[in-house]
């Protein structure tokens, strides 16, 4: 009994340390930006945004990833669904730079090795940190800032062909700041009094590599 619980602490260890896949890629699609100007919309992406993924696939449940995103912003209250923001003309133009790290959690087995567990849908969690551009009132000029925020978000994935994979994700960031806006714009400086939010919507593409990840199954 002894060598038989020795066998299996052993074999999941060796499969924790050797057998995992890697995954590696890049994502395109759409940003969109949640606030004080323009329009409400949570999903409504109206800037090309891109960025590079990693992923370590811990297990047939858990992903972890890290990822870099190119993220610019656009709003004004000429697109807006109310008479005061269009009456106000308010707008603003930014752009985010944003490395983030957190995990995936598979609704479904994922294991590209396998004949039948080929695709899933998911949802992911994240911490990030992110800069963006400010306007100081006191120097007069765009400055760059650096903060924190928490990205969650949806997506499903499947591999593709080959070792390459394929997933489709829309990711929220929810942000401690209210200032993605506050930029020197040809309508004076742009300010609110709410978090503000950002998102992307997109399609990642990855290539897979490592040894398959091995189980215990039957043993």
């Amino acid at each position: 009994m002894k060598n038989s619980i020795l066998l299996l602490i052993v074999i999941n260890f060796s499969c924790i340390l050797r057998g995992q896949e890697y995954e590696a890629g890049f994502f395109l699609g759409g940003s969109n930006y949640i606030g004080d100007i323009g329009r409400t919309n949570y999903v409504y992406p109206n800037k090309l945004a891109g960025g590079l993924i990693f992923k370590y696939n811990w297990n047939p449940r858990i992903t972890l990833r890290t990822t870099y995103s190119y993220l610019p912003i656009e709003a004004s209250d000429s697109e807006a669904d109310t008479d005061f923001k269009i009456s106000r003309g308010l707008q603003f133009k930014n752009t985010i730079h944003e490395l983030a790290l957190g995990l995936e959690y598979n609704f479904y087995e994922y294991d590209l090795s396998s004949d039948d567990k080929r695709w899933t849908p998911y949802i992911l969690l994240e911490l990030a940190g992110f800069n963006y551009t400010v306007f100081n009132n006191i120097t007069g000029i765009d400055e760059s800032k650096k903060t924190f925020a928490i990205p969650f978000g949806v997506g499903i994935k499947s591999k593709l062909i080959g070792p390459f994979a394929i997933a489709f994700e829309t990711k929220f960031r929810y942000t401690f700041d209210d200032d993605l806006d506050n930029r020197q714009s040809s309508v004076g400086v742009i300010g609110g009094t709410n978090s503000d939010w950002y998102v992307f919507t997109g399609i990642s593409f990855l290539y897979t590599f490592g040894r398959p990840a091995c189980y215990t199954n039957g043993l």
